[in-house]
């Protein structure tokens, strides 16, 4: 028997001669609500504006370009995307944010969100501006900061933040956790390894001067990991890493997390990461959804039943304690989300063929 007192806090589990008055039976497995530990809530107008399987360069040169197509108001957008993944299960959000406009569905949530304003910048020259800016940007974030929102700074990705922009970054105080998009494309890979690729032809359509960029004859995350030496870091999609990228992450002074978006890799690449040489590896796993411009829906139980689909072999508590209990480790919020610890809110799912939100 699960105990919870009238707001949903989980006061002790017992066997049902302790468990007093006002027992509800349920038929399947109870676990706390979902964490999302990856969305993008600002890119929800974009449901079906992008075309599946492009590529992720191609995919990037679409959204900075229709970024203001959709046919939904974006703030009405955000906030029917929320309220869905509160429907689904979700209590807990990593959710990225270039700008302050999730500010407003994020005042009055039930969901907590930790929102991770993403900086970027190829040039050097450029690195001071870009990051004033998204210091401006956490700041506005930082005001709603409290019981249901925390903020930290964050690289995009390897290939769009100059040195010095990542050397700011990672010396910004009071930051954690951190999360960079990972090896989501080979053309990452290959943009470090030798310069070349379909990186260049986006840097191009842009006019972005990577006259600074110096390949490094390596995979990208041994370019950027040791600048975040002591930190928390949430690695995100890592569609095209390695055996031995994953022991180089692991050989480094830092608590790595690795977080998975099944459906949008799929959508994008068309591919989906490793996950059995990451379970091989005994990385931290986590999941997340990215945003509706990649995937039908913000829903981690749809991202659980694409991996076992692929990956039948795993079991599912295994699954369930990613998409809950590591979710919240990742995010920084296990005393309160995850589990059914005493003390916690994380909410009650009831999973049986789908999921049903009992609180």
């Amino acid at each position: 028997m699960l105990l919870l007192d009238e707001s949903g806090v989980v006061t002790g589990i017992t066997d049902e001669s302790a468990a007093g008055e006002a027992i509800r039976e349920v038929d399947g497995i109870l676990l706390p609500g979902f964490v999302n530990t990856h969305c993008h809530l600002e890119l929800s107008h974009m449901k079906g504006v992008i075309p599946e399987k492009t590529g992720l360069p191609a995919f990037l040169t679409q959204v900075m370009q229709r970024r203001a197509s959709g046919a939904a108001d974006p703030q009405a957008a955000m906030a029917t995307a929320a309220q869905a993944m509160w429907n689904a299960g979700v209590n807990a959000v990593g959710d990225i944010s270039n700008g302050d406009s999730s500010l407003p569905p994020k005042k009055n949530s039930t969901l907590y969100f930790h929102t991770f304003v993403e900086c970027m910048g190829v040039a050097d020259a450029g690195a001071e501006s870009r990051y004033q800016y998204s210091l401006g940007v956490l700041e506005a974030f930082r005001q709603i900061n409290g019981r249901l929102h925390q903020c930290s700074l964050v690289p995009h990705a390897p290939y769009s933040v100059s040195k010095t922009l990542f050397e700011k970054l990672a010396a910004t105080p009071d930051n954690t956790p951190v999360s960079i998009h990972n090896q989501e494309t080979a053309a990452e890979n290959q943009l470090f390894g030798s310069k070349t690729g379909d990186f260049m032809q986006f840097y191009a359509t842009f006019n972005m001067d990577i006259s600074g960029f110096e390949p490094t004859g390596g995979n990208s995350i041994e370019a950027y990991l040791p600048y975040f030496a002591g930190q928390k870091l949430l690695l995100v999609h890592n569609t095209f890493t390695s055996e031995a990228d994953i022991r180089f992450a692991q050989s480094q002074p830092l608590e790595t997390w690795w977080c998975l978006c099944p459906n949008a890799n799929l959508y994008i690449e068309d591919r989906l990461p490793d996950i059995a040489l990451l379970r091989k590896m005994n990385c931290n796993i986590a999941i997340g959804t990215d945003s509706l411009a990649s995937n039908h829906q913000l829903s981690v139980w749809e991202e659980i039943k694409t991996i076992r689909a692929h990956f039948p072999g795993i079991p599912l508590e295994e699954l369930l304690r990613w998409a809950t209990s590591n979710g919240a480790a990742a995010l920084g919020i296990s005393g309160r989300y995850g589990s059914f610890t005493p003390g916690s809110q994380p909410g009650v799912l009831l999973l049986n063929e789908e999921v049903t939100r009992l609180f």
